[in-house]
């Protein structure tokens, strides 16, 4: 029986010699910007559609469609797996497909750009940069000191593929790493692990603040006022998690009394973020427009877990990322 596998329809026409090399017994059904599928050369709505395998690849989050094509998902007739790009599944969406009976598939592909990213945004919150160029345009000698990362106890909230990552380069410049995560147990190099019950105990030692986690109902708003108040003076929060884990008058409130030395924030409440928003402007904070994922290897990444995946499926074997319903 011939599987059907439906695909954005530029993700086709970019990976076209690939998906003709795999010969496998699939059809492949593209589907477009307008939200229907083509069969047959025809358009056919996804009401009509039964479709074994979607994959919901980078290219829809490049042109802006992933909402859309979300919504063509959950109008499906039906859907077997679900594959998509994405490694927060918190869009109510997600949920609502799953409780159709499709199993779903997370990303981990951008898990070592995000985790670079972090390591790039510590240090540069840790050396001077701007002075040092300041110094260069006045062509000043003058020596710049800094802080090392080395001996600086880091704090992951969240220890999925992205946490992993953050911490084995924070390791890597000889941190001390400290774990949140839903279960506790010892993990091999990490210095402490609890769970969120754990965390205001954990955050007096942290320097360095990292929030990788999911946003759920036990997450949302977590770092708040007694979160900020908790924290070492003087540390540093990273947030590449989702921007619904912070509280932002408490972030704000925790910057402007020096609880916080700096944050750097990629996720945010609203995306894009208003112009009017204060976090914009505020001298402390480090913003950037979710966009910590973009890295020069993730789209390779993103490409190599479908073409691994679409194989498992087919001769019925475990499949990678794939996600609980009641983690949703």
């Amino acid at each position: 029986m011939i599987t059907s596998v439906a695909i954005y329809e530029k993700t086709i026409e970019r990976l076209a010699p690939r998906l003709e090399a795999l010969n496998l017994d699939i059809a492949l059904v593209p589907f477009t910007a307008a939200g229907d599928y083509r069969m047959g050369g025809k358009p056919v709505p996804p009401e009509d559609a039964d479709i074994d395998y979607l994959w919901l690849s980078p290219d829809l989050s490049f042109d802006k469609l992933v909402e859309p094509a979300l919504k063509m998902a959950l109008s499906t007739r039906s859907i077997g797996v679900m594959q998509t790009f994405n490694a927060g599944l918190d869009n109510p969406l997600y949920k609502q497909i799953a409780a159709r009976g499709v199993r779903l598939c997370n990303s981990d592909a951008q898990a070592i750009a995000i985790s670079e990213y972090v390591m790039a945004n510590v240090l540069a919150a840790f050396h001077p940069l701007e002075r040092r160029r300041e110094l260069q345009t006045s062509g000043t000698w003058e020596k710049t000191p800094f802080r090392e990362i080395s001996g600086t106890n880091w704090l992951i909230v969240g220890f999925g593929p992205i946490g992993r990552n953050v911490a084995r380069r924070a390791r890597a410049f000889d941190a001390n790493v400290s774990v949140i995560r839903r279960s506790p147990g010892a993990i091999e190099g990490i210095e402490r692990v609890g769970t969120l019950a754990d965390i205001e105990a954990f955050l007096p030692d942290a320097d360095v603040i990292v929030l990788a986690c999911a946003l759920n109902e036990e997450t949302r708003g977590m770092a708040g006022t007694r979160f900020f108040e908790a924290a070492r003076e003087g540390s540093l929060l990273v947030n590449i998690g989702r921007g619904g884990l912070v509280d932002d008058a408490a972030l704000i409130a925790a910057l402007d009394s020096g609880r916080l030395s700096r944050a750097v924030l990629d996720v945010f409440h609203q995306e894009p973020l208003p112009p009017s928003d204060p976090l914009w402007q505020h001298p402390k904070l480090t913003l950037t427009a979710h966009t910590s994922f973009n890295g020069s290897g993730a789209r390779a990444r993103w490409d190599a877990l479908f073409f691994d995946n679409l194989p498992r499926f087919l001769r019925g074997e475990a499949l990678e990322n794939e996600v609980s319903p009641g983690s949703l």
